[in-house]
């Protein structure tokens, strides 16, 4: 692909817009120069068909990779052996006191893996505590971490899962991803998706993030931030 070219149209706005197909990008991804500008015509050219030029250069991708290196990505939080000992310590006691009086015949696994606490319970009366779209079981890890990280000074991570829960949730979410992709690439409409965690929301990007027709754009503010799914190079 040529890094500029020069389109022509009855007035600037078609220019740019042919332009723009020919190079296959959005606005945003260009820089544009006009060349003959609809306003600049002499006498003896009024008779003549009007005729804009203007040129267009591809961004240089550099600037993309200075703008994402400016983004100073959140410092990992290592935790020491006593402070994942006592976490574990402090969930197992709070489970034991649940199981006492709210879960019995509960089955719960704990392991600490980079980082964060992983628990997992299983039973088989137990689907309550998921909720609607998991909404019950966010609200539980919460109060997880929270337990957990009782005379911590570092912040403690939990990450609940109940029944396998988040992993047929996962597999339903990507599912969701390709789908609503096809919608968008075949309507060339985009297409606004329900409020979402951000750990769903992620699923979504993750999914389609390769994709090359379409894009996704998170909107709003929690609880009700979603992702809208659209065409790329409009």
């Amino acid at each position: 692909m040529a890094k500029s070219i020069i389109a022509e149209g009855k007035t600037t706005s078609e220019a740019i817009e042919n332009g723009l197909k020919q190079l296959k990008v959005s606005r945003k991804n260009v820089d544009i120069k006009i060349l003959e500008s609809e306003d600049k015509r002499s006498f003896f050219s009024i008779l003549a068909p009007r005729v804009v030029k203007v040129e267009l250069t591809l961004k240089e991708e550099k600037e993309n990779i200075e703008k994402t290196k400016k983004i100073t990505p959140k410092k990992e939080i290592i935790l020491s052996k006593e402070e994942k000992e006592e976490a574990i310590k402090n969930i197992k006691s709070f489970l034991k006191e649940l199981e006492a009086n709210l879960l019995n015949g509960v089955n719960y696994t704990i392991e600490e893996k980079e980082n964060r606490i992983y628990v997992s319970l299983n039973s088989e009366n137990i689907g309550y505590l998921i909720g609607y779209r998991g909404e019950t079981l966010y609200a539980m890890q919460n109060i997880l971490s929270t337990v957990a990280g009782k005379n911590i000074q570092n912040k403690i991570r939990v990450i609940l899962d109940i029944e396998g829960y988040k992993e047929k949730r996962e597999k339903t979410l990507e599912d969701l991803a390709q789908k609503v992709a096809k919608t968008v690439i075949r309507t060339r409409k985009p297409v606004k998706l329900e409020p979402m965690q951000a750990y769903e929301r992620k699923i979504i990007h993750s999914k389609l993030q390769s994709n090359e027709m379409v894009e996704t754009t998170s909107i709003g503010e929690e609880p009700n931030r979603r992702i809208v799914i659209s065409l790329k190079n409009k």
